[in-house]
C-alpha cells in the first residue's frame, strides 16, 4: 500500500475538489447508520466526472480502496471504509436536465431526493421511491442500495424508476453508459458468463417484490433486455462509481387521503397487508404502538397500517381511502384528507427509523437484521416465528416497515458490547437467515446486505450464484479497490463493530444523563446516524433541528457530525487529545444550543447538554474565551448594574462607539453586533414600588387557590421587564394571584450553554434553597409561571440533570414549571382573551419547540384571534451564540432560513409574536423590527378595552 503522503500529494494535484486529510475530515465519515465503523484515510469531495477518475486512477497507483457516499444513511456498513471515501453531497449535488414531456431526470449522484421531488412537483411529477430519508438522502446512494420507500406498492423500486447511468468501474478512467437493451458499458467478460450460467440465473433468484440482496444478475438474461441499469442498482459501489444517472418519473397523484387501519396487533396487521393490495393503494405501511410516542389522532388497536391513496380530487382520494376501511377487517379506523394531518401522521411512520433504536424501558436497540423481506402472503406466519426466535435467542424488537411488500423494518436489542453479547449477534443473525430463506425470503429487503448480511449470502442463493457474484466482481473491479469487505468476500458480520473502541466503563461527567443510565458514552451512542439533523430546510421536515447545518451544509456542523467526533473523542483513535481536542471544541463553536435534537431527532439526541459537558471539560483548569466571562456570567453583570443604580450609565457608555467597540472586544463579542439597552427599572423594583408580594420565610403569602409564582428571569427582570408587567396585568385579570419568588434565584442558563457547570451548579442549589419555602405548594399544584423560554427549558431540564437526577427538590421545581399560556389555560379555564383579529408572524422560540410544546400558546392565540403559523427553525441569536465573535454570518444565516422572510412577507397590520429576548433582539437588530411577547399583546389590548 502507497504511502500516505504521496497518495495526499496525488490525489491533491490531480482532483480539483475538496481533498481532506484532516482528523476532522476523517472522523466525521467513519461510521454510516449500521453497527459498523471504519476509519478512512481520507475524504474527497469531486466536483465532476473527472475528479471522479482522477480519485480512482490515483487510488489504483496507491493500492488504496474507494468509498463512494452519499448521505451516510446506510443501516448494513457498505458507507464505510478504510480508504478514500468519495462525498458526493458537497458538489455533485446538481439536477442537470428535467424533461415533464419525457417525465424523466438526469442527476448527479449527490442530489437529494427530496431537492428532485420538489423539482418534479412543479410539473406534477414525483420520483416513486422515497425511504424514509427522503429529505437528507441522495440518488447516487439509492441507486447503489436499490432503496425503496413507502411506495413501493405502486411504483416499485430504484431499479424499476431508472432509465440509464454513467459510471466508472474500477479500473477506468472515463464513465460507461449502461442502457436498457445493450451490452455497451458492460466488462468484456460479463456477456459470456452470463450466457454460460443461463439455467442458473433463471432458476436461483427467489420471485418476490422485494428481493435486493446480492447481484441483480438475472437482470441480464436476454429476456430481460439485458437491463444493465437495473443490474447495476442494489451494487453498492461495488462493482463502479455512479456520476450521473437518467432516472424515470411518475405522474403524481392531485390528491391524496390516508387511512389508518386499527389492528390488534403487528401480525394481525401484517395477515392483512395482501388483502389490500387489489384495491391499488399507493402504500401499505405498518408499525407496532411500541414505536409510538404518541397515539393521538391514531386509531385503536396496538398496531396500524397506514394506507395512502391517490386520486384526481381531495373527495375521489378520500372515496378510495374509505372503501378500503370499508374493505378492511379492522378494530378501527381513520381517514384523514388535510395535507397537514397526513404529514404529521406520516411523520409518526418515519420517525420509527430513530425510536425504534429505544426500546419502551429505554435500553439500546440496533440495526443488522434491519430489512429483511418474505413474499406478502407470508408476512404473518413469518413475523410469529421471527417473534418466536427473538424470544428464543432472550432478544427482543418491534417489526414495522413495508407490510404490503412483505419487507420487515426492526431494531433489536443487541448487546454489541461485550464478547457474549457479540456471541449471540452471531447466532441470532444464522438463525435469522435460515427462517428468511425457509419462507422463500430475501436477507435484505431495502438498504442492501452491505457487511451486515452478505457473509450470510450462500444459505439465500448458494455457493454456485454467490462464486458467480464474486466472478462478476473481479470483472468490473479487477484490483478489488471499490467498497471491499462488502456483498463478495464480505467481512465478517461480527467484526468492525462500532463499539468496539469505546470505553467500558462510564466517563467522569457532570450531567446526570438520566435517560442513558448516566453514561456519557450510552448518551453519544445514541446518534445511529439517521441524519434527520442534514434536513436542508425545516420545511423539509427537520423541525428546528440542525440550524447550523442548514446555514453551512457541512457534515462537521450537524447534530451527526458533532456526535461522531465525540464518538471518535471517546475511541481516542482518530481525535487522540479527549477532552482538549480543539477538532470536536471546533465543531461545537457552531451548535447553538437550541435543543432542537433533543425533540427532532428520532432518538433524542441533545447536542446541547453534550456541548455543554464538553467545555466544562475541556476548560477546567484553563483560562476561557472572554465571551464566557462577559455573556456566560451576564446575570451577575446584570445584577451589580442594577444595585449600583447604574442602568442609564452603562447605556449611555454603551452608545458611544469607540467606548462600545472596547467592550466588545474585551467581552469577545462580535462588532457588528448592537449592545441591548439594560431597563432603567428592573421588574422587581417595579413590582416593589407596586407593593406586590414576594415569597419570603413565612411562606406564600395568603395561601390563595389561584395563586401562581412568576419566575423574573435575568433577561425580563434586566431587559425586558415590560412582557413581566404586562404578564402580570394578564394573569390578574384572568383572576390569579401573582408573587414572586424570593432575590437571587436564577436558573443557571448562561453558566450552563458556555459550559461552567460547576458555577451553574452552585446557583442552581442556592436557587433550590432560596425556592425551598414556596416547594410544598409547588408540588401541591401550584404553578411557576416562566416567561422566557429558554429559562423555563433550563429549570425543567438542566436543573434536574446537572443538579442531581436524585434531588426531589429539582424534580418538583421542574415540575411546577409553566409558560405563560399554560398557566391561564391549565389555572384559569374559564377565562377569555380580548380579541384581537388580526394576522400573527414571527417565530417559536426554539426551546419551547424543544423541550415545552407550543400546543397551548396555539390555542390562546386562536381564542385572541391572532391568526397564522408561527415560523420554525431558530433565530440564529440563541442567546450568546449570535453575540460571539466569529459567529454572525451563521447567527444571520439561521434568521434569514424562516424567520426573517416571515416578517419580510407578513401582511400589513400583523402581529410579530417573539416569546423570547433572543428572538425579539434577532428581529430588532436584523430587521428593524420590534417583536413582542404575547404576553404585551394581550395586556395592549386589556387596557386599550
Amino acid at each position: 500500500m502507497g504511502n500516505g503522503n504521496e497518495l495526499e500529494q496525488a490525489l491533491r494535484h490531480a482532483v480539483r475538489g475538496d481533498v481532506d486529510f484532516s482528523v476532522t475530515g476523517r472522523a466525521l465519515f467513519t461510521m454510516d447508520a449500521s453497527n459498523y465503523r471504519r476509519v478512512p484515510r481520507a475524504v474527497v469531495a469531486p466536483r465532476d466526472a473527472a475528479d471522479v477518475a482522477a480519485t480512482l486512477a490515483a487510488c489504483r497507483d496507491h493500492g488504496v480502496p474507494v468509498v463512494a457516499r452519499g448521505a451516510g444513511t446506510s443501516i448494513a456498513g457498505q458507507a464505510t471504509g478504510t480508504g478514500v471515501v468519495l462525498d458526493f453531497t458537497r458538489h455533485m449535488d446538481r439536477i442537470l436536465d428535467l424533461d415533464p414531456q419525457e417525465r424523466t431526470a438526469r442527476v448527479q449522484p449527490g442530489v437529494v431526493l427530496d431537492t428532485l421531488r420538489d423539482a418534479a412537483a412543479a410539473h406534477g411529477l414525483t420520483f416513486g421511491p422515497d425511504p424514509s430519508t427522503h429529505s437528507r438522502c441522495t440518488l447516487g446512494g439509492m441507486i447503489g442500495n436499490n432503496s425503496c420507500g413507502s411506495h413501493s406498492v405502486a411504483w416499485g423500486t430504484t431499479a424499476d424508476n431508472v432509465h440509464d447511468l454513467s459510471v466508472i468501474a474500477g479500473d477506468g478512467d472515463i464513465p460507461r453508459t449502461l442502457v436498457r437493451g445493450s451490452w455497451d458499458g458492460a466488462p468484456a467478460g460479463l456477456r459470456p458468463l452470463v450466457d454460460a450460467h443461463l439455467a442458473t440465473l433463471r432458476t436461483g433468484f427467489p420471485d418476490l417484490p422485494r428481493r435486493i440482496s446480492g447481484y441483480a444478475l438475472d437482470a441480464l438474461l436476454p429476456e430481460r433486455g439485458p437491463d444493465l441499469p437495473r443490474f447495476f442498482c442494489g451494487s453498492e459501489g461495488t462493482l463502479g462509481v455512479l456520476t450521473e444517472a437518467t432516472v424515470r418519473l411518475v405522474e403524481a397523484p392531485r390528491a391524496r387521503a390516508l387511512a389508518v387501519l386499527g389492528y390488534v396487533d403487528e401480525s394481525a396487521a401484517a395477515e392483512a397487508a395482501p388483502g389490500l393490495l387489489p384495491h391499488r393503494p399507493l402504500t401499505v405501511e405498518g408499525m407496532a404502538a411500541d414505536l409510538v410516542r404518541d397515539t393521538g389522532g391514531l386509531p385503536k388497536g396496538g398496531a396500524w397500517l397506514f394506507v395512502e391513496t391517490g386520486g384526481a380530487s381531495p373527495a375521489e382520494a378520500r372515496a378510495h381511502a374509505t372503501a378500503i376501511v370499508r374493505a378492511a377487517d379492522c378494530v378501527d379506523a381513520v381517514v384523514v384528507d388535510e395535507p397537514a394531518r397526513q404529514r404529521a401522521l406520516w411523520r409518526v411512520r418515519e420517525d420509527a427509523s430513530g425510536t425504534a433504536t429505544r426500546m419502551p424501558d429505554g435500553s439500546e436497540a440496533w440495526p443488522g437484521w434491519e430489512d429483511c423481506a418474505v413474499p406478502p402472503a407470508r408476512l404473518g406466519p413469518y413475523l410469529r416465528e421471527f417473534r418466536a426466535l427473538l424470544t428464543e435467542h432472550g432478544l427482543r424488537g418491534t417489526p414495522y416497515g413495508h407490510f404490503g411488500d412483505g419487507c420487515i423494518h426492526v431494531r433489536i436489542d443487541f448487546d454489541l458490547l461485550s464478547e457474549a453479547g457479540v456471541g449471540r449477534f452471531r447466532r441470532f443473525s444464522e438463525d435469522l437467515a435460515d427462517l428468511v430463506v425457509a419462507h422463500g425470503g430475501s436477507l435484505s429487503g431495502e438498504h442492501g446486505d452491505g457487511q451486515a448480511r452478505a457473509e450470510l449470502l450462500p444459505k439465500m442463493y448458494g455457493r454456485e450464484l454467490v462464486g458467480l457474484f464474486e466472478q462478476v466482481k473481479d470483472l468490473w473491479d479487477p484490483a478489488g479497490l471499490l467498497n471491499p469487505d462488502m456483498l463478495v468476500r464480505p467481512a465478517p458480520l461480527d467484526t468492525n463493530l462500532r463499539f468496539t473502541p469505546l470505553p467500558r466503563e462510564p466517563v467522569d461527567v457532570a450531567f446526570g444523563y438520566p435517560h442513558d443510565g448516566g453514561d456519557f458514552s450510552a448518551a453519544v451512542r445514541r446518534c445511529v446516524g439517521v441524519a434527520k439533523c442534514r434536513t436542508p430546510t425545516a420545511a423539509s421536515g427537520g423541525g428546528v433541528m440542525c440550524p447550523s447545518f442548514r446555514a453551512t451544509g457541512e457534515e462537521e456542523h450537524s447534530t451527526r457530525g458533532r456526535a461522531r467526533l465525540l464518538h471518535e473523542m471517546l475511541a481516542g483513535e482518530v481525535v487522540t487529545d479527549g477532552w482538549r481536542s480543539t477538532e470536536v471544541r471546533d465543531a461545537l463553536d457552531l451548535c447553538l444550543s437550541c435543543k432542537g435534537c433533543r425533540s427532532d431527532c428520532p432518538v433524542g439526541v441533545d447536542m446541547a447538554t453534550y456541548k455543554a459537558e464538553f467545555l466544562h471539560q475541556h476548560y477546567a483548569g484553563r483560562r476561557r474565551p472572554a465571551a464566557h466571562y462577559a455573556m456566560g456570567r451576564l446575570p451577575r453583570w446584570l445584577r451589580v448594574v442594577a444595585a449600583t443604580r447604574s442602568a442609564r450609565l452603562v447605556n449611555l457608555l454603551a452608545s458611544v462607539g469607540p467606548l462600545a467597540a472596547l467592550a466588545k472586544r474585551l467581552g469577545g463579542i462580535e462588532p457588528r453586533r448592537g449592545l441591548p439597552r439594560v431597563a432603567a427599572r428592573t421588574f422587581r423594583r417595579w413590582w416593589r414600588t407596586r407593593g406586590g408580594a414576594s415569597v419570603g420565610r413565612a411562606g406564600v403569602p395568603g395561601r390563595s387557590v389561584g395563586t401562581v409564582v412568576l419566575w423574573p428571569d435575568t433577561f425580563t427582570d434586566h431587559l425586558s421587564p415590560s412582557v413581566a408587567r404586562a404578564a402580570v396585568r394578564v394573569l390578574e385579570a384572568a383572576g390569579l394571584t401573582v408573587v414572586l419568588p424570593p432575590d437571587g434565584v436564577c436558573c443557571g442558563l448562561t453558566y450552563v450553554s458556555t459550559g461552567q457547570l460547576d458555577r451553574a451548579r452552585a446557583v442552581q442549589r442556592r436557587t433550590l434553597e432560596l425556592m425551598r419555602p414556596l416547594l410544598e405548594r409547588l408540588g401541591e399544584g401550584t404553578p411557576l409561571v416562566v416567561l422566557e423560554p429558554s429559562c423555563a427549558a433550563a429549570l425543567k431540564t438542566d436543573l434536574v440533570e446537572l443538579g442531581g437526577v436524585g434531588d426531589a427538590a429539582a424534580r418538583t421545581l421542574a415540575a411546577s414549571v409553566r409558560t405563560f399560556a399554560q398557566t391561564l389555560e391549565e389555572y384559569a379555564p374559564d377565562w377569555r382573551p380580548p380579541r384581537l383579529d388580526r394576522p400573527a408572524v414571527g417565530q417559536t422560540h426554539c426551546h419551547q419547540h424543544a423541550v415545552l410544546g407550543d400546543a397551548a400558546e396555539r390555542r390562546l392565540r386562536a381564542a385572541a384571534g391572532l391568526d397564522g403559523e408561527l415560523a420554525g427553525g431558530c433565530c440564529g441569536l440563541a442567546g450568546n451564540f449570535g453575540f460571539e465573535k466569529g459567529h454572525y454570518e451563521v447567527s444571520t444565516a439561521c434568521a434569514e432560513e424562516q424567520l426573517l422572510p416571515s416578517v419580510r412577507q407578513a401582511p400589513e397590520g400583523a402581529e410579530v409574536l417573539a416569546d423570547g429576548f433572543s428572538c425579539r433582539t434577532q428581529l430588532e437588530q436584523m430587521a428593524g423590527v420590534r417583536g413582542r411577547h404575547l404576553a404585551e399583546v394581550l395586556a395592549e389590548a386589556l387596557d386599550e378595552g
